[in-house]
């Protein structure tokens, strides 16, 4: 049985840019915010942090940042995936280097590549650092799914441990944890199943959602783990219309405007992505004043 890397609430944490670069101030205070609400680990320059638009040197200093603002006060992960396989090598040699806990690695998009090159991809990435690495599959955002085969053979490799699995497809995490077992952890890379993935031995969540809602979330997983599974179950229904309202455009956007409306000077995605509508901004202000975000 490989080593759990984090058990619960793991916020994928978005970025706040100025028009000059990353705002660091506000970021450290988001950061704050969910440490102070007992998230379990926060997952930096993933999707959600819009690293895509992020120049190599914004990353690293985004990275280091991170790293020594939280100072082991949570679990630290690096979103350090690439289509170019020598690049996710070289930014995972870097977070390694300045003190991560562990890395979530995406499948590569747009030139994509089979089952055998994800295989040959995740190794390479693999054997080049020490540290733990979460395996991401979000088909919906790559073009590429790891199949369950696929995820037994990478869970043979000592410091591949987990995958957060965004497939939206409940019978494949079925099946990647009868094939995997203890040998990878599961984590929902989707905050509409998280209580669905903690029923077949999933750990927790890579989440959108705790950005606005961390303590909530963070009780969510805790209940259903306590054994108060029906308190869980419920937890998960009642915040669906906000999961949904954060989904309602291409993620962050949604969760950016959320931010702003919470005080946080979130700016605006990057181009290619925009922001809210106006429609979906005021359905996000009658949502989040019903969940007393705002007032």
């Amino acid at each position: 049985m490989k080593k759990i890397l984090f058990e619960g609430c793991g916020t994928a944490i978005a970025t706040p840019f100025t028009d000059d670069g990353v705002n660091f101030e506000v970021f450290g205070k988001l950061i704050e915010n969910q440490i102070e609400n007992e998230v379990d680990a926060i997952i930096v320059c993933g999707t959600t942090g819009e690293s895509s638009t992020m120049s190599k040197e914004e990353r690293k200093e985004t990275i280091k940042y991170a790293i020594d603002t939280i100072n082991k006060r949570t679990k630290v992960i690096i979103g350090t995936g690439s289509n170019n396989t020598k690049d996710a090598i070289e930014m995972s040699k870097y977070a390694e280097s300045v003190g991560a806990d562990g890395l979530l690695v995406v499948t590569p998009y747009y030139n994509k590549t089979t089952q055998q090159g994800l295989i040959a991809h995740y190794t390479a990435i693999a054997n080049s650092v020490k540290i733990p690495i979460i395996i991401y599959s979000v088909q919906s955002r790559t073009g590429v799914n790891i199949a369950p085969e696929t995820c037994l053979e990478l869970s043979k490799i000592e410091n591949i441990v987990a995958i957060k699995e965004a497939s939206g497809n409940i019978s494949q995490v079925a099946k990647i944890a009868n094939l995997c077992k203890d040998n990878l952890t599961i984590y929902s890379g989707n905050d509409d199943q998280i209580i669905p993935i903690l029923s077949l031995g999933g750990k927790g969540v890579i989440s959108v959602l705790s950005n606005v809602m961390p303590k909530y979330t963070h009780e969510m997983i805790k209940n259903y783990f306590d054994g108060n599974v029906e308190k869980a179950c419920k937890m998960q229904l009642d915040v669906i219309d906000l999961i949904e309202e954060l989904f309602s455009e291409v993620n962050p956007i949604p969760v950016k405007y959320a931010l702003n409306l919470m005080g946080y000077d979130y700016g605006k995605p990057r181009l290619p992505l925009i922001e809210l509508s106006d429609l979906n901004k005021e359905k996000m202000k009658k949502i989040m004043k019903k969940h007393n975000l705002i007032f």
